[in-house]
């Protein structure tokens, strides 16, 4: 009998685990908004990182009560300018990046920008404006961290924007071969792309000036993944570090590929 009832206990302890972490998440989701204090260095002329701040539509408060432009922040970047500094000749700031408004004037002093969680971007009819006139002078923005999944919309809600933004845009899947995934690491093989926590197979697509792909890119855009993920908790353990090092490849080639092109 003892034997007959031990995988109804195991079956029951799991249940009950379950529904504890079940209601940890909700209290977790449940945490009072939380904005992150931010402290932006002037432009002069170093490389910073900039990322782009932009009003949460609704369940983008998720993750620790923080809006969906802030997670991560600041370590995502902070790792990676360090990386940067490492490897390359950016010699970007280490120990500052800024967060600005899509209409902020003083986006046009950073050529490369950052959004993550743009399944839960909204902006008013002035900054889809802005950030059109961003991107048409030559800024360049690397998009992350945004799925179909966990009550996300998506892609649907990231079009919905990009469209307002630069009307009519298009988007073309990108392949291992795209000069982009040559500009400072050679990435032959999106097989060494990792997954933190993401179903299925990361997608990574662009946007080109007049939708015409012998142009000029303007996006570079990581979706069903979160790259920057690794970035943020690379120091901590959680992952092995190989997979935080190619992880690190494609925003070091991200970056270089903007400030090169």
């Amino acid at each position: 009998m003892l034997r007959a009832r031990r995988p109804v206990f195991v079956l029951l302890v799991v249940l009950c685990l379950a529904t504890v972490a079940s209601a940890q998440w909700r209290r977790r989701r449940q945490r009072p908004v939380q904005e992150p204090a931010v402290h932006n260095i002037p432009y002069d002329g170093q490389f910073t990182f900039a990322r782009l701040k932009f009003t949460t539509g609704p369940g983008g408060f998720y993750y620790f009560g923080l809006p969906a432009w802030a997670h991560g922040y600041p370590r995502a970047e902070d790792n990676l300018s360090r990386i940067l500094d490492e490897v390359t000749a950016i010699e970007p700031h280490v120990d500052a990046s800024n967060v600005l408004a899509l209409d902020d004037p003083a986006l046009d002093e950073f050529p490369v920008a950052f959004m993550t969680e743009a399944g839960y971007w909204t902006m008013t009819d002035e900054e889809a404006a802005a950030f059109r006139a961003y991107l048409l002078k030559g800024g360049f923005v690397i998009f992350d961290d945004f799925r179909d999944d966990f009550g996300n919309a998506g892609w649907v809600n990231f079009d919905r924007q990009m469209q307002r933004v630069l009307p009519g845009v298009r988007y073309f899947d990108l392949s291992p071969s795209d000069p982009i995934f040559h500009a400072f690491f050679d990435i032959d093989s999106f097989d060494i792309v990792p997954q933190y926590y993401d179903r299925g197979t990361p997608v990574f697509r662009a946007v080109y000036e007049d939708n015409d792909p012998s142009k000029r890119m303007m996006a570079v855009i990581n979706f069903n993944t979160d790259i920057s993920n690794f970035w943020e908790f690379s120091a901590l353990g959680y992952r092995p570090v190989e997979e935080s090092n190619e992880a690190y490849k494609l925003g070091v080639n991200y970056v270089v590929y903007a400030m090169t092109h």
